[in-house]
């Protein structure tokens, strides 16, 4: 099975846009790197969807999942979320 349309957008991304200035930043500064399956980013563009009447793309749903994912955990603290733009093919949904 070919790779999805949210894993060629993010490899992608991740080959092309890291590079050389980001990834020093990210080795310094990041202290945890949690992950969510395509499945949960699905979810979050669409609770977005239903709730906002946004449409965000995949790389933006990332941090709405893992929100949804670990909400208990995260609960009294301050949490933001970057949402950006309808850079998405709603059809492949």
């Amino acid at each position: 099975m070919g790779a999805s349309y949210i894993e060629t957008g993010f490899h992608t991304y991740l080959r092309t846009h890291l590079g050389d200035i980001n990834f020093p930043i990210i080795q310094k500064l990041v202290s945890d790197i949690f992950c969510v399956d395509e499945q949960e980013i699905t979810d979050a563009m669409w609770w977005v969807w239903q709730r906002m009447k946004i449409i965000i793309e995949p790389s933006s749903a990332v941090g709405v999942a893992r929100i949804l994912r670990y909400k208990e955990e995260l609960k009294g603290k301050k949490v933001g979320v970057i949402i950006t733009g309808g850079n998405v093919d709603i059809s492949q949904f």
